[in-house]
């Protein structure tokens, strides 16, 4: 749905690099994770997808047409620094911000009532801005970006100022929304929901993008073939030989149940073997890292 193909940015007359050679393909109806450090250069490149600046080269396409400014009615953009009127009343500023997409005012109020019953809002339509909590005013903020159905959503850690059963409920409408085909680019730090909700996944460092691909492929592509392993009924003469054969890591003993970590290369059902002539096989599975470990470690190397 968006491609960016080999994407540069500097400002201060080419002295900072924003974005170095940057390229990305965003899969239709799916979730993609833009990731990095501060500084990284996501904001830079969610900008210049909204055309509020322009790379110094390189380009980006939405659904195989170059971006121009027809686009900007299907882009929807809830950035981090949220931006809208405190003192203007709730319903009237979302149907300003509905007509500005290009919204006739039936079509925004029809929309909003969607909305807000969605979000279980319906009591704030007269309010102004100020009178609400940070939390309260993240939803209006997330309803203005939504009412105009983009078919780009980019969404700019959408869950600061929830708690956690509002991050929940705005968590599921943003699943809905993909799964009734919106494009979403999800840029957050918080890596549980890169786990939870993404599709794919980039990671920028220092204006570079450090990898990308499928959230599985690239956590597999980071393990260290380390299996988690619980067993009951050991067997202590069996085991200190199984120890003098693997390194065993992280040992620990509670309720008679042994639990600990061996990093093994070799045929997994060779070492299940070994396994059973200790004792009672109660867990088994491969330490796949997650995304925050990933993210430490790709962004450290």
């Amino acid at each position: 749905m968006l491609n960016a193909e080999n994407v540069t940015k500097t400002y201060n007359a080419g002295k900072k690099l924003a974005l170095e050679d940057f390229s990305i393909h965003v899969p239709e109806a799916s979730i993609y994770g833009l990731l990095g450090p501060n500084g990284a250069g996501k904001t830079t490149f969610i900008r210049i997808i909204n055309q509020i600046t322009q790379p110094d080269s390189g380009q980006v396409f939405i659904n195989d047409q170059k971006l121009n400014p027809e686009h900007i009615k299907q882009i929807g953009y809830m950035p981090e620094e949220r931006g809208l009127y405190k003192n203007m009343g709730v319903g009237d500023q979302i149907l300003y911000f509905g007509e500005l997409k290009g919204m006739s005012k039936a079509d925004a109020l029809s929309q909003a009532k969607y909305w807000f019953e969605q979000l279980e809002i319906d009591q704030w339509w007269k309010k102004k801005l100020s009178e609400l909590s940070k939390g309260m005013a993240q939803k209006i903020q997330f309803v203005v970006t939504v009412l105009h159905r983009p078919k780009l959503l980019i969404l700019d850690e959408p869950f600061s100022g929830f708690d956690p059963v509002n991050a929940n409920l705005i968590k599921d409408q943003i699943l809905q929304l993909k799964k009734n085909g919106t494009t979403i680019i999800l840029s957050t730090h918080r890596m549980e929901s890169v786990e939870e909700m993404c599709d794919y996944v980039a990671l920028i460092d220092h204006a570079k993008k450090v990898l990308d691909g499928k959230v599985f492929d690239v956590r597999e592509k980071f393990k260290k073939n380390i299996f988690g392993i619980t067993l009951s009924e050991v067997n202590e003469e069996g085991f200190n030989l199984f120890k003098n054969q693997y390194e065993i890591q992280d040992f620990k003993l509670e309720n008679n149940l042994s639990s600990f970590n061996i990093q093994n290369t070799s045929d997994q059902n060779i070492l299940l073997q070994e396994l059973m002539k200790v004792g009672k096989i109660r867990s088994f599975d491969e330490k796949i890292p997650s995304m925050n470990e990933v993210f430490i470690n790709a962004v450290k190397q």
